[in-house]
């Protein structure tokens, strides 16, 4: 009889702990979506911003592709999602462009080295121009899903 109340009462002990960790990982899964939608939000309004800029010429091809990609990259789902499908011409120009030198690396380079570079940027741009200025339309208003 002891020995079934003193099982009872750890049984309900382990019980009663069961549900407080179960409570406090509710409570830090409420809490990391919470973080994660808030990230996305500013994240977002990155990419609108950024593609507004692009669509209105204020911002290159090249420059808009790799920070709209990067951005787009970073928003966190609950499962993957391939952007670089929606957004073909972003991810072609970006993936063409990437590797190509920026900032200091660029000043270092010679003048014909850097016209060269300059101009296959620029036949990049002119190639998916027509196919990115839509897609930076549709960024320009891109809402996440179940907002």
């Amino acid at each position: 009889m002891i020995a079934a109340l003193a099982g009872g009462v750890i049984i309900l002990g382990l019980a009663v702990y069961a549900g407080i960790l179960l409570a406090k990982l509710r409570q830090q899964t409420q809490y990391r979506q919470k973080a994660i939608a808030k990230r996305n939000d500013r994240i977002l309004e990155s990419v609108r911003v950024i593609a507004q800029a692009v669509r209105e010429d204020q911002c290159n091809l090249s420059e808009g592709a790799i920070r709209l990609t990067n951005l787009l990259n970073a928003l966190q789902f609950d499962r993957p999602k391939d952007f670089a499908v929606e957004y073909p011409g972003l991810y072609d120009l970006y993936d063409r462009v990437k590797e190509m030198p920026t900032h200091d690396a660029r000043k270092q380079l010679k003048r014909n080295e850097l016209m060269r570079l300059d101009l296959e940027r620029a036949g990049h741009e002119g190639e998916l121009e027509a196919t990115i200025k839509i897609e930076v339309e549709r960024l320009a208003s891109l809402e996440l899903p179940g907002r």
